[in-house]
């Protein structure tokens, strides 16, 4: 059960990394403030590091990682879009990142509550991933 709970954990950790990864660069060549601009980049790159330590766990077990669902996927690449060619200030990007931000902490702890019997590590990535999110969105109040 362990192993099982494990695995499910860590790909959901990656389809949660790679949708944190692609929002960022999908709004990062809107931003207009240099410290703004440094917050998501360093996010960004935070991500990536988790990211790659999630493939090796997931190696470890034989097991390929989770693509971010292709409707939730869409949806924000349309929410994204609408949002910013109606408004492309550096409001609507911190907006749109607190929103994925906030969505991306929800699903964490909900599948940090689904998969109990996970191992420790996993916890541990899933927790540093959702505090990732937590301090972005914390981080970047000042540009809403």
């Amino acid at each position: 059960m362990q192993d099982n709970d494990t695995l499910k954990l860590l790909r959901e950790c990656d389809a949660g990394v790679k949708m944190g990864v692609a929002s960022i660069n999908d709004v990062l060549p809107d931003v207009r403030a240099h410290n703004f601009r440094q917050d998501l980049t360093s996010c960004r790159d935070q991500h990536e590091t988790l990211q790659e330590e999630i493939k090796t766990k997931l190696a470890e077990h034989r097991t390929k990682g989770k693509d971010p669902a292709p409707a939730a996927k869409g949806m924000s690449w349309i929410k994204t879009n609408v949002k910013m060619a109606m408004d492309d200030s550096d409001k609507t990007v911190a907006d749109l990142i607190t929103d994925g931000c906030n969505m991306g902490v929800k699903s964490l702890h909900r599948y940090l509550n689904q998969y109990k019997a996970a191992d420790a590590d996993s916890k541990g990535i899933a927790k540093r991933l959702i505090q990732l999110e937590d301090d972005l969105a914390k981080q970047i109040r000042q540009y809403l």
